[in-house]
């Protein structure tokens, strides 16, 4: 896995913009959208949205981190069965 910037030209809010991240965000920023049915350039639309005055490229950061630490929180501590 590389792990080098990659700069990625994107239509957010009707204009262009370029985004750089590392290698591993991109795939893992692809991964999340098609998890939830999204495409990249709507993904990131949502994070842009509310990212106050945070770059977005960092935004992108955080929320993937965000994604991923949600995960692994409920893989550590599972919801109880339901209770009929």
């Amino acid at each position: 896995m590389t792990s080098g910037v990659v700069k990625r030209s994107l239509s957010i809010a009707g204009h262009r913009t370029s985004v750089s991240l590392e290698e591993p965000f991109w795939e893992e920023l692809r991964s999340i959208a098609q998890k939830r049915s999204l495409s990249i350039q709507a993904l990131v639309q949502s994070i842009d949205a509310g990212r106050g005055e945070q770059n977005l490229s960092s935004a992108i950061r955080v929320f993937i981190l965000q994604v991923l630490r949600d995960e692994l929180s409920r893989q550590e501590h599972p919801a109880p069965p339901a209770v009929a």
